[in-house]
């Protein structure tokens, strides 16, 4: 009875582990699930960091990501940053999420500071291939141990150690920003609060009562749009990460009366 009992214990685990995954697959399509896990780096890599803006502010007013007042509420408020063009990919890098820690352990943290790519730092200090960080104030201070975050900015151009690491964007589901001037001849899209990879390397939309599924270009930072119209909603939006290749669906998610600066929030993230 005993080794009946644990046989059909172990054969219902299985069932709900297949059942688990054939949803995934659903959602996600095929090698999608855990994708948000995949996308860490264990490796800790050398680089230099910077801060601006005001010493305890949250960096850029909207960034070259054209993120806009997002960087400003939770859950950016804070962690932004801007990266130089070894990172920022030409607006292919946006999103992404970094952990960085500073080296000098007589005031830094041993805690590393999680921040999001909103803006790009084109020159100075990060040009020529070199990888820069120029955060915020509030996240450049974080760095330090408590107290010395003061300290930690008068010193201006610090050694500081960083690794990719997944996003997450608790409560959130992906969004995608319809961008102002849009209209059903040039559709363009900002993508907000993806999980996993926070990156993007190709968009797809798919228009009401179609199968086609139409590539959109990225035109700068997170903006994707598509030409040409007429366009008839409600769209289907099909996206794929620029690292990891993982593609998620979200049917229907602008609806067929959407409106320029409108912003429509799918079902679905990452896991």
């Amino acid at each position: 009875m005993a080794a009946s009992a644990s046989s059909s214990a172990a054969f219902s685990i299985h069932a709900v582990l297949f059942a688990s995954l054939v949803c995934a697959a659903f959602l996600f399509g095929p090698g999608e699930a855990g994708a948000a896990h995949r996308v860490v780096d264990p490796e800790w890599h050398p680089a230099t960091a910077t801060w601006y803006g005001s010493a305890n502010g949250d960096g850029s007013d909207g960034g070259a990501c054209g993120y806009g007042t997002l960087v400003d509420v939770v859950p950016m408020k804070a962690r932004v940053g801007a990266v130089s063009p070894v990172l920022f990919k030409g607006g292919e890098g946006c999103g992404a999420c970094y952990k960085v820690r500073c080296l000098d352990a007589s005031i830094c943290s041993r805690r590393a500071v999680t921040v999001i790519v909103t803006d790009e730092c084109p020159g100075g200090v990060c040009s020529g291939g070199r990888t820069h960080f120029d955060l915020s104030g509030a996240a450049f201070g974080r760095l330090a141990v408590a107290g010395a975050g003061g300290q930690l900015r008068n010193r201006g151009e610090i050694s500081v150690v960083f690794r990719r690491t997944a996003c997450k964007y608790r409560g959130k589901n992906i969004a995608f920003h319809v961008n102002e001037g849009s209209t059903s001849f040039w559709l363009s899209l900002l993508v907000e609060f993806e999980d996993g990879d926070g990156d993007i390397g190709s968009m797809q939309l798919k228009q009401a009562n179609s199968a086609q599924w139409r590539d959109m270009q990225h035109i700068w930072g997170a903006t994707w749009s598509l030409t040409p119209g007429p366009l008839v909603g409600p769209f289907s939006v099909r996206l794929t990460t620029l690292t990891t290749k993982q593609t998620l669906t979200a049917q229907d998610v602008i609806p067929k009366n959407w409106t320029p600066k409108g912003t429509y929030t799918s079902r679905l993230n990452f896991a």
